[in-house]
Order: C-alpha cells, then sequence, then structure tokens
C-alpha cells in the first residue's frame, strides 16, 4: 500500500551546478541544483532572492552555468555554503570568458554554458532566471562523438530530500528506440 509523503518533491536527484556571475566586477559563484530546461536552448536556474550572485545576473543578464564532477564535491558543497558578500569565491576556480565578456566560466569544470536571461519571475522567495544558451564550452577528452560523455564526465547530483550528493548510474537505453520495442496486447 502506498503512503502518502505530503507534497515532497521527488524530482530528485537534479544536476549539480556551480553558476557563475560578475558581481560588483569580479567572478562570484553560487552552487544551484534548482534548475532545469524549457527547450533545447532554454534553461532556468531557481535561486533564493536573498543571494549575492542574482545581484549580478539581474545587472549584466548574464550568468554561466558550470557542471561539476564528483572530484570537486567539497568545493562545490562550500560555495553553496558561503556567501560572496562575505567571501571572495573568484579566488576558487580559474575563471574564464566568452562571447558574453560577463559570464564567467569555470575552467576546472568540464562542461560550461554561457547563458543570456532573457526573463526575471519572482516567486514568494525565489527568482527563477530564464535565459538562452548562447556557448556551450566542454573538455575534449569529455566527449564521445562531439557529445558530452556523461560517463566521462561523473556529474555530481544533488538530492534535496536526502541532502546527499550522487553519483550517476549506468546507461538504461537509447531514448526513441526502445520504445519500438513495446507492443500493446490487445
Amino acid at each position: 500500500m502506498k503512503k502518502t509523503l505530503g507534497s515532497q518533491n521527488c524530482l530528485y536527484p537534479m544536476p549539480t551546478t556551480i553558476v557563475g556571475a560578475k558581481v560588483n566586477g569580479k567572478p562570484n559563484y553560487i552552487t544551484i541544483a534548482w534548475l532545469g530546461t524549457l527547450n533545447a536552448d532554454t534553461v532556468f536556474i531557481a535561486s533564493n532572492s536573498s543571494h549575492y550572485t542574482n545581484e549580478g545576473i539581474k545587472a549584466l543578464k548574464t550568468f554561466s552555468i558550470n557542471i561539476p564532477s564528483e572530484d570537486m564535491v567539497k568545493k562545490v558543497d562550500y560555495i553553496g555554503m558561503v556567501s560572496g558578500k562575505n567571501v571572495d569565491k573568484s579566488k576558487l576556480f580559474t575563471a574564464f570568458y566568452g562571447k558574453l565578456k560577463n559570464a564567467p566560466m569555470i575552467e576546472e569544470c568540464m562542461v560550461n554554458m554561457e547563458c543570456e536571461v532573457t526573463q526575471i519571475l519572482n516567486m514568494d522567495t525565489h527568482e527563477i532566471f530564464v535565459a538562452r544558451i548562447v556557448e556551450t564550452y566542454c573538455n575534449e577528452e569529455y566527449l564521445t562523438n562531439w557529445n558530452v560523455d556523461l560517463a566521462k564526465l561523473r556529474p555530481l547530483l544533488f538530492s534535496m530530500y536526502d541532502t546527499g550528493y550522487w553519483q550517476l548510474g549506468n546507461r538504461v537505453a537509447t531514448a526513441w528506440n526502445v520504445g519500438r520495442e513495446f507492443k500493446i496486447e490487445e
């Protein structure tokens, strides 16, 4: 028999990312796992309205999404626990810039997405930044057939309901293919 859990969000685990924004002239970073895709080149991040990084995103209308690997877990957790108001997080990573010139990306992360804000939604406690991906960068050794290879990347996953960081499992099947084997019996 199923048990009721209340309004628990069971869409976890989510990829753990480091969002970069230039705030008061210098790179700042925040750990974000509340994010998603709206279509192939449009993403969103949700960040508590009080976060320092939001100031830079709103001022310059740009940010980066950087995908850390499992071996970066201590640094990823740390930057999610301290505020850029009190700690200079620009010293933690090697920043580089792309087409937008104002979205600091992290050299140590294997995948980086440079994003331009198209819409800001104000919620009760959070701001939702909707953005178009302008360019994606990836270290060549993490590509297979010019696609990001998740097994090579080893992205860090986050689960809110058990506050745990997780590893990605194995590939199960090929999308838009395995379903061809399914038949409804009449």
